[in-house]
């Protein structure tokens, strides 16, 4: 019989996003400064409990598709029921604690992930246009301390034009 171990809980890590900032570049196309990003970020951050970067991006239809990500493959097309689609449908920021809280809406692409973080991606015009995802195979590995730098990353990459961190309501379609 095998036994599956507790997984193992952590307070959210500290990561230092200034410095990460200075990697950044709004140059290139929008394909060029996903990779960019996922490299800087991916070399910045899977030393401290984060493994899995990507975007995924809404092509129409009812589903996201698998964009630039680091550092293993994922599941692609996804629906919008699980916490991408959510970030996305609902235009905000979400930070999974516990991803086995999400239940049957949690699309599980590596069964060892345990939190979360989805920051939703739009363009000038405040269309929704995708979602920048992290995963963590350690529970509450995330806060909000991440989405606001992960979305300073962001906009200084010039891959979202909106704060989604804010209280805001999300501008109209």
């Amino acid at each position: 019989m095998i036994r599956r171990s507790a997984p193992i809980t952590i307070e959210p890590m500290e990561r230092n996003y200034a410095s990460m900032a200075q990697r950044i570049s709004a140059t290139g196309d929008r394909a060029e400064r996903m990779q960019r990003f996922v490299d800087a970020v991916w070399d910045a951050l899977h030393a401290t409990g984060v493994s899995w970067i990507g975007f995924y991006v809404h092509l129409g239809d009812e589903e996201l598709v698998l964009g630039p990500r680091r550092d293993k493959p994922a599941c692609s097309p996804i629906g919008l029921h699980g916490a991408c689609g959510k970030a996305f449908t609902t235009r905000r920021p979400l930070v999974v604690r516990d991803v086995a809280e999400l239940g049957s809406n949690y699309i599980a692409c590596d069964p060892r992930d345990r939190s979360e973080v989805v920051i939703p991606l739009f363009e000038q015009s405040g269309g929704c246009w995708g979602v920048l995802d992290l995963d963590s195979y350690q529970v509450g590995a995330f806060s909000q301390r991440d989405v606001d730098g992960l979305q300073m990353l962001l906009e200084a990459a010039g891959l979202t034009g909106r704060h989604a961190g804010t209280d805001q309501a999300p501008p109209g379609p």
